[in-house]
């Protein structure tokens, strides 16, 4: 073995390969989004709804009215489409908040396909 290193190292550095490398960039993915979604339940109060989304999502008035009458009438709701880390923080604040304030609206997130 010691004597194939040896005739290995005598190789010639130059072995007349003249052919050119060319670096590809490789592709960047995009990270996956994550849909954020408000249940409906029958104990929340939609003004305080209408106030959640107005407060978390940076929706004015009419769009978190907007938001509220789809979750009311359909049983959910898709608010936002985010990071995972964006998404999940939004829920964790939706959660804390209306827990804070005794009532039982639920926002989950769920991949966006």
């Amino acid at each position: 073995m010691h004597r194939d290193l040896h005739m290995m190292s005598d190789r010639s550095e130059d072995d007349g390969d003249t052919s050119i490398l060319t670096a590809t960039k490789p592709k960047t993915k995009r990270p996956p989004l994550y849909k954020v979604l408000l249940l409906n339940d029958d104990f929340t109060p939609m003004e305080f709804v209408v106030h959640v989304l107005e407060r978390f999502f940076g929706l004015n008035h009419a769009q978190a009215f907007e938001i509220m009458l789809t979750v009311h009438k359909k049983g959910v709701a898709v608010v936002g489409v985010f990071s995972h880390e964006i998404a999940e923080t939004k829920v964790a604040q939706v959660m804390d908040f209306a827990r804070r304030h005794q009532h039982p609206l639920q926002c989950t997130m769920e991949k966006e396909e």
